[in-house]
């Protein structure tokens, strides 16, 4: 076996250059073994990192060896057994023998997986790297713009509630030094003068009677040097400052009737996790509505909306209407990103399918950023899918797709989300 020692003085990012090289050689193991880690994983745990493991045969690495037959010499460094020309049997199986604690499979040697820990950047690389990135989210992102009051120093024209007393005695401080400061100086001269003139002529000698002239009218003039002036005034000055908004709030609403078995369930489930994780790539904070539906609908805890084992009729509508007034009531302030994400097969009361394509068009989708319908059915389009198609084409921020099994999630994802042409 060849051993390649790196010597390299700078190494200081040695170890993260070979990492990355690591990943980009063993990247689809890494990928099959990252499809596996997600699948026991909570929607909100999905972008933490991961311990994957990855089966040894798929790290070999091709070596030489030598053969069972030829002729050769070699010389071994420090040896005492053997002089040259001696004869020495050749290693039965072409390799050196090895020693080890662990058992031996029945059949031959076995070696440990290797497992290796995923940071949560290249988990979230890894898990996203076929798929578009939704340019809509980026493009609404830019658009919807708060604004954020922040100090930007001081002005010297304001409203009095803004005065900075502080900075405004300050200034009028300063502006009193600057101004005295000739009269100070000549004054303490005059007074200097004023004391040997009354040592030398007396205190009601002509001279001095002018040293005090003099003295009081400088005086006078440093006493008229006003406290405070307008052009003291200091104001506290606060700009608008553009931002976007960085929060969002995601609507997951799952039609969990008798025609949805466990495995569409679990379908749901993936295609959740991949908005979600698409959205905490993008904003700070995120906040996850989780509406469950058969003929009645209420909003529950994740761990409810998954595995809840209650069921019944279908009536759609009954979500739509609750995942509007929940809008109106949390979301409807302009502070917040509003997507949402419904996953159904699509069976549903063919008088209520009307209703609810009049309660997405009309009072959801105008609130959204973006919403996205699934019908997870493998056979054909249901009554859903057909009011739901009158909607698609007059609005932008609207889509829909079909997934028949697990194996479509990834390519209607990528869809939904595809990079705009525009």
């Amino acid at each position: 076996m060849i051993r390649i020692i790196d010597r390299r003085f700078d190494s200081r990012n040695k170890s993260a250059v070979n990492r990355q090289r690591f990943v980009r050689r063993f990247k689809q193991q890494i990928r099959r073994a990252v499809s596996d880690a997600i699948q026991g994983r909570s929607i909100r745990d999905l972008d933490n990192g991961e311990h994957i493991s990855i089966p040894s045969k798929d790290l070999s690495e091709p070596h030489f060896q030598h053969g069972k037959g030829g002729i050769w010499e070699q010389v071994y460094t420090g040896n005492d057994q053997f002089a040259s020309g001696d004869q020495i049997k050749r290693p039965q199986g072409g390799g050196a023998g090895g020693s080890g604690s662990g058992k031996v499979g029945k059949d031959g040697e076995s070696e440990d997986d290797f497992v290796f820990q995923l940071s949560r950047e290249e988990f979230l690389d890894i898990f996203f790297d076929d798929l578009a990135l939704p340019n809509l989210i980026r493009t609404q992102l830019a658009r919807v713009t708060d604004y954020k009051t922040q100090r930007a120093g001081f002005t010297s024209s304001g409203v009095p509630a803004n005065i900075n007393i502080i900075r405004s005695l300050r200034g009028a401080l300063g502006r009193r030094l600057a101004l005295g400061s000739p009269y100070s100086a000549r004054l303490r001269e005059l007074k200097d003068a004023l004391d040997e003139a009354i040592a030398q002529y007396g205190e009601d000698s002509e001279e001095v009677r002018e040293l005090r002239d003099e003295i009081g009218r400088l005086r006078a003039k440093i006493e008229a040097i006003p406290f405070i002036d307008s052009f003291d005034l200091r104001y506290n000055n606060r700009v608008k400052i553009p931002q976007p908004t960085t929060q969002a709030v995601m609507f997951c609403v799952m039609d969990v009737s008798g025609s949805m078995d466990e495995e569409k369930k679990a379908t749901a489930k993936r295609f959740f996790m991949l908005l979600y994780l698409f959205l905490t790539r993008t904003y700070e904070h995120i906040e996850v509505v989780f509406i469950r539906h058969h003929t009645v609908a209420k909003e529950t805890d994740e761990d409810e909306f998954f595995h809840s084992r209650e069921s019944g009729g279908t009536v759609v509508s009954s979500a739509l209407e609750l995942m509007r007034d929940i809008i109106r009531e949390r979301y409807a302030g302009g502070q917040w990103n509003i997507y949402g994400a419904q996953a159904s097969d699509g069976d549903n009361w063919d008088n209520d399918s009307p209703i609810c394509r009049e309660l997405l068009a009309n009072e959801i989708l105008p609130w959204c950023q973006y919403f996205a319908y699934i019908e997870i059915t493998p056979g054909e389009p249901q009554n859903l899918w057909r009011e739901y198609e009158k909607i698609l084409g007059h609005s932008a921020n609207f889509a829909m797709q079909r997934i028949e099994s697990p194996a479509d999630i990834y390519p209607v994802f990528r869809e939904l989300f595809k990079k705009s042409l525009v």
